[in-house]
């Protein structure tokens, strides 16, 4: 609709009523625009997300843009004039607009529901004649039961016998901390905000307090302090059955940490940096009986020392990354046993051919990756299947792909020069072949070790000086 300034009319009331429909083109534009950016945004998320799952990548940088996503969808939610239908699950694609993502609430026939009938009456509004029912049409609205905080008064009645004058009452109930206001539902909601949810305390304090309940920090402080050393016989009960499995994961992640040392010294804040491991037993994926559990472990640096020490009495298999401090473990005794068996992680190993192959887009390095992935499109299908289905389905699927895979990657080293990081790739896959190919004799065993990444996420993710988490950790 654009002229040239010397082709637009003197009218001042044309003039206006071509701006306005320059107006309203715009806004279109930018609706049209703002629409398309959130799709944008939604297929990148999607992308990351499925490079993930593809090729084992870290999760700091998808944590970053799912927020980031958050907020601009937010924004753009703010002022979308297109309704917002939830019967729907997947895209709608509306004739000449963009595709609107809109998700339905998904809630388990299990929840609490309840029903309010609108009844018009017994009587027509219009004649007055009686009404009968002929149906009913439903609709359900998604509502919760905000929380709410309640005194419960515990009154003890004091009774005395009228034959001995004895003077008879019930004993006191027990409670978390002998003396403490706090309920057993009240501190698991502060422990679990705290150290699964990561919101700080001071935060929890805030929230309380619009509850109508004053709850200084410094008694949440003592609560969670409390509470570590009231649970520490459950702690280590639950840490001694999982370490007595013959079959963990461990992995480990850097934490930042108060140096109270530096501190105290006035050199600056006094942060630095430790590491926290996890080591976990996760039975699902073969049907085991066991319920999985995890054991975190605080070491100030990556020493091996605290690897075998954490490890000391540990006995079976081990699948972790290719971390030095397990070598020792690994190693046969003088009788030529060795105290664990190393199952090595194809995610690894499936990683630095991915970041290969992203920067330099080697066409090796792709097969690489398809080859791998072969692997684990195997075992997705036997996922939940007991041990020796898992054993029987991969002795004969994945067992030839394996060996071919480490036949070809010899093939490969004779291709590419020595030195680069594609020939690093190959020789630490087949530096530890044997651990790779552990999973093939055993059904329990799984390709790679997500299973303790998944433990240890969210630690890296939610805290960021976790001087309060240690008092959870052994040392």
């Amino acid at each position: 609709m654009s002229k040239p300034i010397e082709n637009l009319p003197d009218d001042p009331a044309v003039l206006k009523a071509m701006i306005a429909e320059l107006q309203a083109e715009n806004a279109k534009i930018t609706a049209t625009l703002r629409v398309h950016d959130q799709l944008v945004q939604a297929l990148r998320l999607r992308i990351a997300k499925l490079q993930k799952l593809a090729f084992g990548k870290s999760s700091e940088k998808i944590e970053q843009l799912e927020l980031a996503l958050e907020d601009l969808l937010v924004a753009i939610a703010e002022d979308d004039e297109v309704p917002i239908d939830e019967g729907q699950d997947e895209p709608s694609q509306e004739a000449g607009k963009a595709p609107v993502l809109r998700r339905r609430p998904r809630v388990p026939d299990t929840t609490l529901r309840e029903r309010h009938e609108l009844d018009p009456g017994t009587c027509c509004p219009d004649c007055g004649g009686d009404l009968r029912v002929v149906g009913e049409d439903v609709s359900e609205l998604l509502d919760m039961i905000a929380a709410q905080m309640k005194v419960i008064q515990i009154a003890r009645i004091k009774k005395s016998c009228r034959r001995c004058e004895k003077m008879v009452q019930e004993p006191a109930p027990s409670r978390p901390f002998p003396g403490s206001m706090v309920g057993p539902n009240l501190l698991a909601h502060v422990l679990a905000s705290k150290f699964d949810d990561h919101l700080p305390l001071y935060r929890q304090h805030e929230i309380f307090a619009r509850m109508g309940a004053n709850i200084p920090e410094s008694t949440l402080v003592g609560w969670c302090g409390r509470a570590m050393k009231t649970l520490s016989l459950l702690i280590e009960l639950i840490e001694a059955d999982i370490m007595g499995s013959d079959l963990l994961h461990a992995d480990d992640t850097p934490i930042r940490v108060l140096d109270r040392s530096k501190r105290d010294k006035g050199l600056g804040k006094g942060v630095k940096q430790g590491r926290i491991w996890a080591y976990v037993r996760d039975q699902r994926p073969w049907a085991g009986s066991s319920p999985p559990g995890s054991v975190y472990r605080f070491a100030p640096n990556w020493k091996e020392e605290h690897v075998l020490g954490h490890l000391a009495n540990v006995r079976g298999i081990l699948q972790a990354d290719g971390h030095k401090g397990y070598a020792k473990l690994y190693a046969p005794d003088l009788d030529g046993i060795s105290r664990l068996r190393e199952a090595a992680c194809w995610a690894h190993l499936r990683r630095d051919f991915h970041d290969f192959w992203f920067s330099t887009k080697s066409e090796i390095a792709r097969e690489a990756l398809d080859r791998i992935g072969k692997l684990y499109d195997i075992e997705r299908d036997i996922n939940g299947q007991p041990a020796d289905v898992r054993y029987a389905a991969r002795q004969k699927l994945s067992l030839p792909k394996v060996e071919a895979f480490f036949a070809w990657s010899e093939q490969q080293l004779l291709r590419i020069p020595g030195k680069s990081d594609l020939a690093k790739a190959f020789r630490y896959g087949l530096a530890r072949q044997a651990a790779f190919s552990l999973f093939l004799t055993d059904g329990r065993i799984e390709m790679g070790s997500n299973a303790v990444e998944r433990t240890i996420r969210p630690i890296a993710n939610g805290w960021s000086l976790c001087t309060p988490f240690l008092s959870a950790c052994k040392h």
